[in-house]
């Protein structure tokens, strides 16, 4: 102990009191402790008086406060006049109605709202004013990703510490919150007459303070995301009562990545149809509230909106622009003068001086959702409504009219995910169809886990996907590389990535490898060549090291993809190379180098275009691509993977090219790279594709003797 310490400098000061109280008289002793007492209880009075927030102010408008019970409407305009300050719109006022009779009696309801319309904001209100009034003791409110939600309780308590009218009219709740200074550490000690008020301020929780006489007292708002930690949400009260929730508000739950990903919007409408409306518990209904935007055709809004799908919603949309303008040519004009004063000006003054001067006929036929709803530099909601439009029409369809265009993104001949995953040919999984000769496999290797797809194929090129999956198996429909919960770690128990890589693989192979897949006609047949991915970072080495000691050494092989682009030096004018064995654009080098294992190299964009133009045939078709099953819905995912890049066609070196590339909302894309060599195995097997679809045919070349060789080598 340092003579610096605080400690030791108190144990000096005890041990002089020790001293002193023994050679002091008796009487002068007593007094020391009466006095060592005194001054305990008196700073224990002033500590429970600093935690005792003492009497309550009174209560400043009773009639305003009865009013706002029971009426939302009444409650928005009074205790948040400078937020909502314009007037309702009739789509407003229906909106506040179905919050209301949620709140009050029960139901689910969904509400396409356009951007902008103050739908997150009409919802905060919505769980303040169903707990102050105690509607309801357990409100959850959930956002489109945990971020997202914390927002929005960010901004409900903005307005519990600070707003002064809801302090007027509910002291009992907003007083406490508001003594805490901000100091959420406060809240475990905080007194009202003695007694604990079990506040809670966290920031994914609010907890009303306990209250004698409060409707309010013990109540929750809890946020979370959609995709989060949902199933058993609840709360023990101080009284020992276990509240689960009884209202959710649902503020625009998906994303636009989510919206563009059927498997997203499949994942979240499960999540919404089991975890979330399960939240009250066995025997309960829960009420539920979701303001929502559709973003593209078929995503999560859309389909929770369209009453055949999920009547139990009660869904309705809500539009911007109910009529547009009749007279097409002048808003034409408009939007050529719009267009040339931003470029001049940078405003849009040349446009509105038209607009003013021919107002009475430009508006004509038009009706909107709220007149009120216009920029400073306009001069009405129709003129605001068509600038939006102009701005972007794609975006204003969806984003504010709740009516998104057709997708598109599948441009020219490119296939749709529906397109793909309805593309099933009504077989079995796992049966081998009596025309193949031919079973491949690839595996995709990515750091946790591996993907796949095994293919049978005629030799012909008709191909049937009879398997494909990921190890570890998800053991669910939908989910991305970046959502994965078992992962080649966890199963594997291995201590790095390569020993978990090299254990995956060893386990998948054996498996799938030693298996006979059995053809319709009786026959038994093995898969005769596996391809392993061996491009991603730091696993080449260790699927090297597989391929050359596995059980399988003879069908497993390393494999690399190559972007081969229009300016790129393409397959045919590789120089061939003694041992080396070259099919169509693919090539297999003879063995040298350190590895000792012969590998493939392919041309991923000429492979990825013959895949393409494979699903392109039509069933029954010499050189068809088909699905196992009958029912599209179970390949979602799988359909989502191949149609996850895109094609431009690139110009180099005298020659046209289709170049893949990802596309920018998809994450994966791994089983669009199985299936592609799965094709690269079959075409290294003999598989043969005569001509169609813009493949060239094979060259057939007749057989030469070694002593002819001799002599042409001689001349």
């Amino acid at each position: 102990m340092r003579i610096g310490d605080g400690r030791y400098v108190d144990l000096l000061r005890y041990l002089a009191w020790l001293v002193q109280v023994r050679h002091a008289p008796k009487a002068e002793v007593d007094t020391y402790e009466r006095m060592k007492e005194r001054a305990r209880t008196r700073n224990v009075a002033l500590a429970i008086a600093g935690r005792d927030i003492g009497e309550l102010p009174a209560v400043v408008d009773v009639k305003r406060k009865q009013r706002a019970a029971s009426d939302f409407r009444f409650f928005c305009e009074a205790y948040f006049p400078l937020t909502f300050h314009l007037p309702w719109s009739p789509d407003h006022l229906k909106v506040i109605a179905k919050i209301e009779q949620a709140v009050l009696r029960g139901g689910l309801f969904a509400m396409a709202m356009p951007r902008g319309s103050g739908k997150t904001t009409i919802c905060e209100c919505a769980c303040i004013w169903a707990t102050l009034n105690g509607h309801r003791e357990f409100v959850c409110l959930i956002g489109s990703d945990e971020g997202h939600a914390m927002d929005m309780l960010e901004s409900i308590k903005m307005e519990l510490d600070g707003n002064e009218l809801l302090l007027a009219d509910y002291p009992e709740v907003v007083y406490p919150i508001q003594a805490l200074d901000g100091i959420a550490n406060r809240c475990n000690g905080q007194l009202y007459k003695g007694d604990r008020t079990h506040i809670g301020w966290t920031a994914r929780e609010i907890v009303l303070p306990t209250m004698p006489g409060s409707a309010a007292s013990g109540a929750i708002i809890k946020v979370a995301g959609i995709t989060g930690r949902i199933r058993g949400m609840k709360y023990k009260r101080a009284d020992g009562q276990t509240v689960r929730p009884s209202l959710v508000v649902l503020d625009d739950p998906q994303t636009d990545e989510s919206a563009r990903s059927l498997s997203q919007c499949a994942t979240r409408e499960s999540v919404l149809a089991g975890a979330i409306l399960g939240l009250a518990g066995p025997g309960k209904k829960i009420s539920g509230i979701m303001p929502c935007t559709v973003i593209r055709p078929g995503d999560m809004a859309d389909n929770i909106l369209n009453r055949d799908k999920h009547p139990e919603w009660n869904g309705e949309r809500t539009k911007l622009v109910y009529s547009f303008p009749a007279d097409e040519k002048k808003w034409q004009r408009y939007a050529e003068l719009r267009a040339e004063s931003l470029r001049v000006h940078g405003d849009i003054r040349l446009a509105t001086e038209l607009y003013v001067a021919q107002r009475e006929a430009m508006d004509a036929g038009a009706v909107v959702a709220w007149p009120e709803r216009f920029n400073h530099d306009e001069v009405s909601a129709i003129q605001h409504a068509m600038n939006l439009r102009f701005q972007d029409e794609a975006a204003f369809f969806a984003e504010y009219q709740n009516e998104p265009l057709p997708d598109d993104t599948a441009a020219g001949d490119e296939h749709t995910v529906d397109e793909i995953a309805n593309k099933t040919n009504r077989m079995r999984r796992h049966a081998v169809p009596i025309g193949c000769n031919h079973v491949t496999m690839f595996v995709d290797v990515q750091a946790s886990l591996l993907f796949f797809v095994v293919a049978a194929w005629e030799d012909n090129f008709t191909g049937y996907v009879i398997d494909y999956g990921s190890y570890p198996d998800q053991k669910r429909p939908y989910f991305t590389l970046r959502d994965a919960r078992q992962t080649l770690a966890t199963t594997t128990k291995a201590s790095g990535i390569e020993g978990a890589i090299y254990a995956g693989l060893e386990h998948l192979t054996s498996d799938y490898l030693s298996r006979e897949w059995q053809r319709d006609d009786g026959a038994m047949i093995r898969i005769e060549r596996c391809l392993v991915d061996a491009n991603w970072g730091s696993s080449t080495d260790i699927v090297y090291q597989f391929c050359r000691q596995s059980a399988h050494a003879g069908i497993v092989m390393p494999s690399h993809g190559r972007f081969v682009g229009a300016s790129s030096k393409p397959f045919s004018e590789y120089r061939r190379r003694p041992g080396d064995r070259v099919g169509l654009n693919w090539r297999m080098p003879n063995v040298h180098g350190k590895r000792a294992v012969r590998h493939v190299v392919y041309d991923t964009n000429f492979w990825k275009s013959f895949v393409h133009a494979r699903l392109a045939v039509a069933m029954g078709d010499r050189g068809c691509l088909s699905l196992f099953g009958e029912r599209p819905d179970e390949h979602r995912l799988f359909a989502e993977h191949v149609s996850a890049e895109y094609r431009v066609k690139t110009e180099g070196r005298g020659r046209t090219v289709d170049e893949w590339k990802l596309r920018p909302e998809r994450a994966d894309n791994h089983w669009f790279d199985c299936l592609v060599g799965c094709a690269v195995a079959a075409s290294i097997q003999g598989v043969v594709l005569e001509s169609i679809g813009g493949v060239a045919p094979r060259v057939s070349r007749s057989r030469v003797s070694f002593a002819e060789l001799q002599r042409n080598r001689r001349r």
